[in-house]
This record gives C-alpha cells, structure tokens and sequence, in this order.
C-alpha cells in the first residue's frame, strides 16, 4: 500500500535521512542545490509545525517528504525569463521534495504527485507551482513527466526554474 499522510515528530529523524540522500545524489549528479545548510531540520520542524510536511508511505516505510503550501510564496511574485499563467495567488506551492534511495527507480514521486494533487484538489486548488535549480535534470524531467510547464526562473537561494501544473 502507497499512501500520503502528515508528517509527524516521530517522521523527523528519517526526513531528515532522506534530505542528506537527497544532498549526496544532488552533489554526484553535479548540483550544488542543498548542498549548504538548506533544508535544515529547523525547516522541517516549521513544516511540521504548520502542517505542511507530508511524507509518502509505501509499505511501512517512509518512501519520500514534501512540504505542501497553500498559499502564496513570496519569491515566485518576481519570475523573470517568463510569467505564470494567471495571476492568483490561491495556489499550492510544493518544496523539498526528498526521496529514498532504497526506493529510486519505482516511479513513486508519481504517487506523491497525484496524492497531493487529490489532496488539494479536494480543498478547492487547482493550481500547483514547484521550483528546482537549472543542474537538477532529473526533478526537470519528473516535473515534466507530472505535466508541469516551464514558466521562467525565480530565485530562491539562486535562480530556480519555476513549472506550474493546473488542474481542469
């Protein structure tokens, strides 16, 4: 069984595993994205604190963390290179998205995905924005894959491609 739930305080030490996976796969691939002190465990613990960290649960095992934002965010009202395709700021921006490694290859950020589209698209949102740095191929071609559109560039912590997925 694959599903989406909160994430808890007892989740943190493993959310926490899965960003320093998530910082050595990024720095062999030839990032540098997080490889500094971002995502922090103070990060994780705000999203925890505002129920917005989410992990995917496959089996009984953490799979992959995500924090969900309902909302705008600050740094994707000034994109160059591009614009969003409307306006509003009632939208859902999904960040540090993390993955296991004892699971890479099994496609399950389609599951994280679709659990946080349903998730949100059951709160009235139709409208998701994600960001990743121009070295992150792989998270470019999962985004794409999701049907996200490459809109322009933002910076957070450096420029960022910003995609946005709209539901219908």
């Amino acid at each position: 069984m694959i599903y989406l739930r909160k994430a808890e305080p007892k989740d943190i030490s493993e959310i926490m595993k899965l960003i320093q996976e998530a910082r050595l796969f990024l720095a062999a691939s030839g990032s540098d994205q997080w490889q500094g002190a971002y995502p922090a465990l103070a990060d994780i613990e705000r999203d925890l604190l505002l129920s917005q960290g989410h992990v995917l649960v496959s089996g009984d095992k953490i799979a992959a963390y995500a924090s969900v934002i309902a909302g705008e965010e600050p740094a994707y009202s000034k994109m160059t290179q591009g614009s969003w395709s409307n306006s509003s700021r009632d939208y859902v921006t999904i960040h540090r998205i993390a993955a296991s490694k004892a699971f890479r290859g099994q496609h399950l950020t389609q599951f994280l995905f679709s659990n946080i589209f349903n998730l949100m698209a059951a709160k009235g949102y139709r409208d998701f924005r994600v960001d990743t740095h121009p070295a992150n191929l792989i998270m470019q071609h999962i985004f794409e894959r999701e049907g996200f559109v490459k809109r322009g560039l933002v910076d957070i912590n450096g420029v960022r491609i910003a995609y946005q997925k709209e539901l219908v």
